[in-house]
């Protein structure tokens, strides 16, 4: 029977590549991105092998790491890349749970004869004598405020959260609580829990949303497009085949929008003012912040601390990977931060790159003292008057 291989990448060149070496010896199913991939982990899907590209970016092996562990995924993982890792920091990646490194085109004989090996185990086993390289620890003081305040906290509204709980239910259908796999402190991915604020179908809302993203960079410069047919077009005739209108009004070609949006970037973080997927006791939970009280059990369990840069989506996060914003991501991710404090509830007055540097800035500088410091700011912040 063959084998189902799961590929994850985002650049379809080197898939497509990878499909064209290997199709003969595996069923291949192909994802782009971390969320829809873990989304198939609850079902009932069924695969024999992982191969993680590097194409993932930064969260390429901190995907395999929470497959093992929060996951419980046993099935061997494979991790591409075309970097040089010296004994020490290969050895640091195979303990996240990756089960065997190859280039990102590997020698095909010598790719299939390693993954015979991890899906028919013989008695034969490579042998690797390398050191583990250290990893970032919280401070001490840190982490022991953390567990005082949160064990704390979670005893002492303990009614709350349960009328809270109780609420929810009855407003909507739905979990009271719900999860999503958000990146922390070195790329970790966890389960990051709140009080559910929104319709139980909100996620399958947000991509006709996007227009409201207050973080979206409006190009006034593009304002007036004249439309043009695109090489493509032109080849297959005196008619775009793909057309379409843009907000202005203008006819614009699908093919060449496409490529314009993908060579601006799209922003980051999404953030929408007035969520209409928002219900009304989930818009109260909001201004007071009470939806995030769940995330103190994140807390006492390590996931996160009181004070931090807040962990992001997979979507968000895998698209801070440069040297200079992957900063952000050594500091201990947290409930409130340095952000929040400054800025929180300014709506659209925040641009995206206001909000990377605030966190850059908490990773280069925070402390036991500032952490104390902007726990006593983020009560006033917490009874915010803008529906954000």
């Amino acid at each position: 029977m063959i084998a189902t291989l799961i590929y994850l990448t985002q650049d379809k060149e080197e898939f497509e590549k990878f499909k064209e070496d290997y199709l003969a010896e595996f069923q291949i199913v192909h994802f782009d991105n971390s969320a829809d991939f873990l989304s198939t982990i609850t079902s009932e899907h069924h695969f024999d092998l992982i191969v993680i590209s590097s194409g993932m970016g930064a969260l390429s092996v901190s995907l395999a790491e929470a497959l093992r562990k929060d996951l419980g995924v046993t099935v061997p993982i494979i991790y591409l890349t075309n970097s040089i890792f010296s004994a020490r920091v290969k050895a640091s990646i195979l303990d996240m749970g990756i089960s065997e490194i190859f280039s990102v085109f590997p020698e095909k004989d010598k790719f299939l004869n390693r993954v015979n090996y991890l899906l028919y185990p013989s008695s034969m086993s490579p042998d690797l004598e390398v050191s583990k390289l250290p990893v970032y620890h919280m401070p001490i003081g840190k982490r022991v405020l953390d567990i005082m305040v949160s064990g704390f906290a979670l005893l002492l509204l303990s009614p709350l959260l349960l009328l809270v709980a109780i609420l929810v239910k009855l407003e909507s259908n739905g979990p009271a609580l719900y999860f999503s796999y958000r990146v922390g402190t070195n790329y970790k991915i966890f389960k990051f829990w709140k009080f559910r604020s929104m319709r139980q179908d909100a996620e399958k809302m947000l991509s006709s949303m996007k227009d409201l993203n207050q973080y979206q960079i409006i190009k006034k410069e593009n304002k007036n497009i004249e439309f043009t047919l695109c090489e493509s077009c032109s080849i297959k005739g005196n008619n775009c085949l793909n057309m379409l209108y843009s907000k202005e009004g203008n006819l614009i070609c699908e093919r060449e929008y496409q490529e314009s949006k993908k060579a601006e970037g799209a922003p980051a973080f999404m953030k929408i003012a007035n969520d209409p997927r928002i219900t009304r006791i989930g818009k109260f939970l909001r201004n007071t912040s009470i939806d995030e009280l769940p995330q103190l059990y994140n807390v006492l369990r390590g996931d996160m601390s009181i004070v931090g840069n807040r962990p992001l989506p997979l979507y968000e996060a895998e698209k801070l990977t440069t040297d200079s914003y992957a900063t952000r991501f050594i500091a201990p991710a947290g409930i409130t931060g340095l952000w929040q404090v400054v800025k929180r509830g300014k709506g659209g007055d925040m641009s995206e790159e206001e909000r990377k540097s605030l966190d850059i800035e908490y990773a280069k500088s925070y402390s036991l003292k500032k952490d104390l410091e902007i726990i006593l700011k983020t009560i006033p912040a917490l009874f915010q008057k803008e529906n954000v």
